[in-house]
């Protein structure tokens, strides 16, 4: 009968759940928050040579001011396609084309631009609470399994499922500061 190995499908979960705090923190970066930021652009994919591609494989970003991105297109048959990829990203950016350079001036957030985004924020959070706690249940499920194969016994799986629940528990509290500090910094409070 083959042993169950604990440590590795706890650094599985783990790995698993802190794959989903990574994920959300890389979308709240691409939350405009009325300053400059060169991951607002992350989410923009560029049609060009026939394929959809980041607009990081196809173009420098940069911040040269607090209210500005400069986007640097690297061939200049792509500019307009960048052009045409950020305007429809729905990020409310207008790019004003200097040759191969963009210039993109990140302006004011409405009151109302404000709340949605922090709504927005919010909704990230919560598909990476569904992540932790669907990783949760897996782990959760394995044990049971485990310990009806006989792999481990009763109070072993009781001990596995509260270092699982320790874990689900850190990473909610890891995803709900990232979310509080995205809000805040939205809101301007």
């Amino acid at each position: 009968m083959a042993e169950f190995d604990a440590a590795a499908a706890k650094a599985d979960l783990e790995r698993r759940m802190k794959g989903a705090v990574e994920t959300l923190k890389a979308d709240l970066g691409g939350l405009r928050t009325g300053r400059a930021s060169t991951t607002l652009l992350d989410p923009v994919t560029v049609e060009v040579y026939g394929s959809h591609m980041a607009l990081s494989q196809v173009a420098t970003v940069t911040a040269p001011e607090p209210r500005m991105l400069a986007v640097q297109v690297w061939d200049k048959a792509n500019v307009q396609p960048v052009e045409k990829a950020i305007r429809s990203a729905g990020l409310g950016l207008n790019p004003i084309s200097e040759g191969q350079t963009l210039r993109l001036p990140i302006p004011d957030l409405t009151e109302d631009r404000r709340k949605e985004l922090a709504k927005l924020a919010t909704q990230y959070a919560e598909k990476a609470r569904i992540a932790v706690r669907n990783v949760r249940r897996d782990g959760m499920e394995t044990l049971k399994a485990a310990e009806k194969k006989g792999k481990i016994s009763q109070d072993d799986q009781k001990r596995q499922e509260g270092e699982v629940q320790k874990l689900t528990d850190k990473a909610i509290v890891d995803i709900d500061a990232a979310s509080a500090a995205k809000e805040k910094e939205i809101l301007g409070k």
